[in-house]
């Protein structure tokens, strides 16, 4: 082991905790039993079993409020794979759960023997007939299939609040429809055709012209049994008339009987009846969608009512005029929505009471627009509106940044509520139905059922089509609160089904919430059909058992997670999974959700238990180590849990105070520090590559690699000692090179002008000269500190480089504009918790422009653009997604090319500074689809504005990335 490594129980919660009753038992500890890890691995290869009991653990939540612990994990690559997995668990007797987002909010995505991830290895987009389709594989977010589909001016028909994170395989398989996709857009609807695997290894294409004779082949017994179960349907008109009827509302409990009214083949059925399984009957690999229109003109209101149940009253009216979405949001949704970034800060003074409608209307065409505008104005007029607070407008608007910050508060309905409610306590998330002109007196109804049993709830929902979610939290440790929720839901399933005849589940489909209640909802007759069909389909049970169908009356109290406390800025989280798209080490090691469910199994256990220790040994890389602290997990996190800045604490506590001095040391004499990097960029150029690799890399193995980067190809080098000279009496900013500017040169073949000269060259050429102080060396953002955990050289050069840029900047009269997106962020915000209170002060009359927003608002205007060369693609950093600059970005390089590429799996690169270099198996792993977008074509151009991301791009690409402003300046040269 390396001389340097940190004892990984450093980070072991003290002090005595109790045992928590859904602990992972001592057991466990080392992970999967060796039987079945050494089998899979001889079926599949080491490389996709995960058996250590940290892969467990994290694979254990999902966003519901249930928590099973697979036996073991398995990574599939393809199709070859899954079926190799049926065979496998068929002979040997076991079950088998398959996993893709892990956003479901009923249980489905967990299983307690071998669970399968889809997800990493599932994703891809193809659109067909110039978009009226497309192609989408599981693993693929709805966000992402819906980017693609955009240029075409098309979208997906469903379009569940969680699209950040859900997959398309999910969301057929849970029949997920969200808010504008009613009974007509969802997946039954506006699926086209899908590719799956049934539990006996079968693959089912249902766009093949001779799948049905196909199918008969392979699986004779099961197309009878389909065809019988179709032909008693069919005879039964009572029963043919009541499943017609469930579907005329939204209604995902159960498995979808029409399909048997539907299909007219084996595999018309199979491709209804898989819709809404909940991956019980198949693996879905692949799907077709007809897709529907976007709709580009919006006009958008939130109108406040003075209760919940006059809001319902009022969704008719709408729905009447055309609106294609009508949402609703009672007073604690709204009030809890204050902690998602944009929302009104006096929607928290909101009257419990209050309630409001969020109403859309979707046009083709200015007239049509007008027209929907009218209608609303009419319905408007006899409404009873009230505006509690300053904030509320009560009127349509068609401004885009007001609309997204209505669906963005709307959106964060699960999450916020979920991350306002008391720390220890578990939530559940319920989803019913009602005939829409029933909606009003149903929430009247719900609201004295939750307050006749105790529960402050938070009621939203897609009232267009009668569809309401609530929220309740409960301590899931105590038997007596678990009794207090049993005995609601027994009365809830009651009300929506005998007083509404209502669907007890709408969109999140069954699950194992509500699977006790399925009789109660369907009768018999029909529930004992759907276990007939289970049967036919998957004889030996091989699939999700316990999701779905279970005859447990109690099978919803089983496996309630506890939610123990953790770190204070980690308790909000629900584990819902919206941070894991844009986690740069997703497919690495963890994700945001992960860590803090590791996290809270450790405070499970008792202190010093083994199932402890052994998630302790492996958090530090896991976790800590290859968390690349971009903090963009932050900004989709509904509740702004920035598990980065957490991960950041961790380095800090693992530091020890001999490192802590010498970083200390470091900031102090930064002005040394910086000259000793060129020196060594210079001496590593003169050595070359191959010595300086093998240098590097065996002091990795004697100190740690966590603390010595490793030499790079990539890394250019060094800077001119000297920077570009510049006039202070005329400048009109003053322009701060960062410390990576000072240091790293160009990459190899740009030896035409420096990053410095190009920005002293631009800005002389547009008439907005810059000065750059003589003192600038030695002075950083402090982000070298920050991401790093080194607290009290973070303080030291917070404050060194906050007293500098007030003094060059006369006191804050000219703005800093900074050459790195990076260290822009770091000084305009990342430094100001380490200020003391007279620099605080300081900081708040400083002007902290990017460089890429100074050449796009002050220069681009007043150039000439001569020289533009054919295609660019741009790496957008995750800095600059922090600073809302991205549209710089694509501004200046609109200007420089003809045609300008922003891959749709642009991410962090996780370079991050230098850990890239401690690390560089995780910026290969975060850039790896944004890689695969930018390597299959050519381009002129691959343009950034920030060196170190620079050069994780140059590394993972092949390509040679630069800034935008270096390529500005060369297409306004005269």
């Amino acid at each position: 082991m390396p001389v340097r490594e940190p004892n990984p129980q450093i980070l072991r919660a003290g002090g005595k905790r109790r045992p928590a009753p859904d602990r992972v038992p001592d057991l466990q500890a080392r992970g999967t039993p060796k039987p079945l890890r050494e089998e899979l691995v001889a079926v599949l290869g080491p490389d996709k079993v995960l058996s250590r009991v940290s892969d467990l653990v994290r694979y254990a939540s999902d966003a519901s409020p249930y928590r099973f612990v697979p036996q073991v994990v398995v990574v599939a690559e393809d199709i070859d794979d899954v079926s190799a997995v049926l065979s496998y668990a068929h002979g040997k007797g076991r079950e088998v759960v398959f996993r893709a987002a892990g956003t479901s909010l009923n249980g489905q995505a967990q299983g307690e023997d071998i669970l399968v991830d889809v997800r990493r290895h599932w994703a891809g987009v193809e659109v067909l007939d110039d978009g009226a389709r497309a192609r989408i594989r599981p693993g693929t977010t709805v966000v992402r299939a819906n980017a693609a589909l955009a240029p075409y001016g098309r979208v997906l028909g469903p379009d569940p609040a969680s699209a950040i994170a859900c997959t398309i395989g999910g969301v057929v398989a849970n029949n997920a429809s969200g808010m504008t996709a009613g009974t007509t857009r969802n997946s039954y609807r506006t699926l086209a055709s899908l590719t799956f695997v049934l539990p006996s290894g079968t693959v089912v294409d249902t766009a093949d012209p001779d799948a049905d004779v196909e199918l008969a082949r392979a699986e004779p017994r099961l197309c009878a049994g389909l065809l019988a179960l179709k032909a008693e349907i069919e005879a039964d008109r009572e029963l043919t008339a009541r499943i017609r009827a469930k579907y005329a509302i939204k209604n995902t409990n159960g498995y979808r009987l029409d399909a048997f009214l539907d299909g007219r083949t084996p595999v018309e059925i199979l491709r209804g009846l898989m819709v809404g399984s909940e991956g019980t009957f198949g693996f879905i690999s692949e799907t077709v969608f007809d897709t529907v229109p976007l709709g580009r003109r919006v006009s958008t209101a939130l109108l406040f009512f003075p209760s919940l149940p006059a809001a319902a009253a009022a969704v008719p009216g709408f729905n009447e005029a055309g609106a294609l979405a009508v949402e609703l949001m009672d007073g604690n949704t709204l009030r809890a929505s204050v902690s998602v970034s944009g929302v009104p800060a006096d929607w928290a003074e909101l009257p419990k009471e209050t309630a409001a409608l969020l109403v859309e209307f979707r046009a083709p065409d200015e007239t049509t627009q007008e027209a929907y505008e009218k209608e609303a104005a009419r319905v408007m007029e006899g409404l009873d509106l009230v505006a509690p607070v300053a904030s509320v407008r009560n009127a349509f608007t068609r401004d885009p940044k007001t609309v997204a910050g209505y669906w963005k508060a709307r959106k964060a309905f699960v999450t916020a509520v979920g991350g306002a409610r008391p720390p220890g306590t578990t939530l559940i998330t319920e989803d019913f139905a009602v005939p829409p002109a029933l909606l009003a007196e149903a929430c009247a109804e719900l609201l004295d059922l939750q307050d006749r049993h105790g529960f402050d709830a938070a009621v939203a929902g897609h009232a267009a089509h009668g569809n309401l979610h609530f929220l309740l939290a409960f301590d899931a440790a105590d038997p007596g609160d678990v009794e207090r929720y049993a005995t609601f839901m027994d009365e809830f399933c009651k009300l929506t089904v005998e007083r509404f005849d209502g669907s007890l589940k709408a969109e999140h489909a069954t699950g194992r919430n509500i699977a006790p209640f399925l009789e109660l909802e369907w009768g018999p007759k029909a529930t004992e059909l759907m276990w007939r069909t289970k049967e036919v389909i998957d004889p030996d049970g091989v699939l999700a058992p316990r999701i779905v169908l279970d005859r447990d009356p109690q099978a919803h109290l089983r496996g309630l997670k506890t939610i123990p406390t953790v770190e204070p800025i980690a308790d909000p989280c629900i584990e819902c999974g919206f941070c894991e798209p844009t986690c740069p080490s997703r497919d690495l090691t963890t994700t945001p959700r992960q860590r803090i469910a590791l996290r809270r199994e450790m405070m499970r256990q008792a202190d010093g238990a083994p199932v402890e220790t052994r998630l302790l040994e492996s958090y530090g890389y896991d976790a800590v180590d290859t968390c690349a602290g971009d903090s963009t997990c932050g900004l989709d996190c509904p509740v702004g849990i920035d598990t980065g800045a957490l991960m950041k604490e961790f380095r800090h506590q693992r530091h020890s105070p001999r490192e802590e001095r010498i970083a200390t040391l470091a900031a102090r004499n930064f002005r040394t520090v910086e000259a000793s990097a060129r020196l060594a960029l210079g001496a590593g150029a003169r050595l070359g590559d191959g010595l300086m690799e093998s240098v590097t890399g065996l002091a990795r193995k004697v100190v740690r690699s966590g603390l010595v980067p490793e030499w790079l190809p990539e890394i250019p080098g060094p800077a001119s000692r000297r920077l570009p000279r510049t006039h202070r009496p005329a400048a009109v900013a003053v322009y701060y090179p960062s410390c990576v500017n000072r240091i790293f040169g160009n990459p190899a073949g740009l030896d035409d002008l420096s990053l410095p000269e190009a920005v002293v060259a631009l800005s002389a050429r547009a008439g907005r000269p810059v000065w750059i102080p003589d003192d600038v060396a030695g002075t950083c953002c402090a982000t070298i500190w920050h991401s790093k955990g080194y607290e009290r050289g973070n303080e030291v050069m917070a404050n060194r480089i906050v007293e500098a840029a007030w003094g060059w900047t006369a006191g804050g009269r000219l703005p800093l504009v900074v050459d790195a997106s990076s260290c822009t962020l770091g000084i305009a915000r990342d430094v100001v918790p380490w200020l003391t209170d007279d620099n605080r002060e300081l900081h708040a009359e400083l002007t902290v422009l990017d460089s890429l927003v100074w050449a796009a608002d002050e220069l681009l205007p007043r150039l000439d653009v001569r020289h533009r060369v054919a295609a660019a693609v741009v790496h957008p950093t995750c800095s600059m997604r922090h600073l809302g600059d991205e549209d710089s970005l694509l501004a200046l390089a609109e200007a420089c090319a003809e045609e300008v590429v922003v891959p749709s799996d642009a991410g962090c690169c996780a370079f991050a500074g230098d850990r890239g270099m401690l690390h560089p198996e995780l910026t290969a792993s975060a850039t790896a689809r944004e890689t695969a977008e930018v390597t299959a074509r050519p381009f002129d151009a691959h343009l950034s504005a920030n060196r170190m991301c620079e050069i994780g791009m140059d590394r993972a690409t092949g390509r040679t990335y630069y800034s935008a402003l270096l390529e500005l300046e060369r297409a306004t040269r005269p």
